[in-house]
């Protein structure tokens, strides 16, 4: 057939498609350009726009004070920012705003995509309902309370093994891949599909559950029914009540969700960058926020720690946390893909939230820049 009559043919079935599932493709042709040059600065503070999503339902009070008392930074900031795309940068030392700015046309007040930053705060309501009881150990079979799993990949592995990203399940994450699974669950999303349903359809190991770790999202999904089925609640009513409430953030969040309308809980939620801020600076203080433990302190440490069976000399994992490979003490951060942070230094009770469109987050040296300007700034407000 003809380069003409191919097209007539596709042209064909997207209009007869369109008169059956409008929506449908509205949101794919979305997805397929969320992360153009042109679209994605808009698209990350407006993700509402794309996906299905629901709001948490924080409490509507007034939201925790964040003092001011502003610093100096470092003279290399500026040329940071420009080279990697930052959209957004708040800094606080001691509890207290040092820096604040916005960029590219954005605002404050924006509710910015987290990707996976989100994973960090699936990690910390985990260790809520872990101390609730609701989950007795962690060591415990993901099939007990997930079980629509039984039969699938993760029959066999463990909590510990999920909060790991050792779960041992075959899953390309590349994002620049057409037919990688990664994108395939992003068709899923888009077009109103199950994740539950996705999760349970993945049948191949590339090891045994526990040895080795491989940066693996479907695992925090897999997290998110696992508290689910322990709860027997949804993630954004839990979340909202158990974790979000108590830190008074500034607008309700956004969950992205599916077309079930389960939440996106490895990378869906969307807060604004003060608020991103506000839940690193619970976790920079034990867990502890506004004269409340919020996150068992004893999570705090276990789940920040290196945990993760990676490989030496690379960067390490805990439970949803990263930690540089030559870590010290007490530092850790959240990161999601396009250049999305929180970055805590608990020795110098500095927290440094950034949102980034950075198109070039993948090349070498990248993240490496990113962890160096952090530092960089801890370092100066030391």
């Amino acid at each position: 057939m003809s380069v003409v009559g191919i097209t007539a043919v596709i042209g064909g079935t997207v209009l007869g498609l369109g008169a059956w599932k409008r929506n449908d493709i509205k949101r794919l042709l979305a997805v397929n350009a969320l992360f153009s040059e042109k679209n994605i600065i808009t698209n990350f503070s407006n993700m509402k726009a794309v996906f299905f999503n629901t709001n948490l339902g924080v409490p509507d009070v007034p939201a925790s004070e964040l003092p001011r008392e502003t610093r100096l930074m470092p003279d290399g900031l500026g040329s940071w920012i420009e080279e990697r795309d930052v959209t957004a940068l708040v800094v606080l030392k001691d509890g207290k705003i040092a820096h604040e700015d916005y960029f590219k046309d954005t605002a404050a007040d924006d509710l910015r995509i987290s990707w996976s930053v989100a994973k960090s705060f699936l990690s910390a309501l985990m260790g809520i309902v872990v101390a609730d009881g609701d989950i007795t150990s962690i060591d415990e079979p993901v099939i007990k309370y997930a079980k629509g799993l039984a039969g699938s990949a993760y029959d066999g592995a463990t909590i510990r093994n999920v909060l790991n990203m050792a779960s041992g399940v075959t899953f390309d994450e590349d994002y620049l891949s057409f037919s990688s699974d990664i994108n395939k669950m992003g068709r899923v999303l888009a077009l109103g599909g199950s994740m539950d349903k996705f999760a349970a359809g993945l049948k191949r190991r590339d090891r045994t559950a526990g040895v080795g770790w491989q940066y693996v999202s479907i695992d925090t999904h897999v997290i998110g029914m696992i508290i689910r089925g322990a709860t027997g609640r949804e993630i954004p009513e839990l979340m909202a009540e158990k974790l979000l409430a108590p830190l008074r953030f500034e607008i309700d969040p956004l969950y992205l969700t599916d077309g079930k309308g389960v939440a996106f809980v490895l990378g869906g939620l969307n807060l604004t960058t003060r608020d991103y801020a506000r839940f690193g600076q619970m976790f920079a203080q034990s867990g502890m926020y506004g004269g409340q433990q919020v996150v068992p302190a004893d999570w705090v440490r276990e789940s920040t720690a290196v945990s993760a069976p990676t490989e030496v000399g690379e960067t390490q994992y805990g439970y949803q946390w990263w930690l540089a490979a030559d870590a010290k003490p007490g530092e850790y951060f959240a990161r999601g893909i396009y250049g999305q942070y929180i970055y805590i230094d608990t020795a110098n009770n500095v927290v440094i939230a950034s949102n980034a469109a950075d198109r070039e987050f993948e090349e070498d040296g990248s993240f490496e820049q990113n962890l160096a300007m952090f530092r960089e700034i801890s370092l100066k407000l030391s």
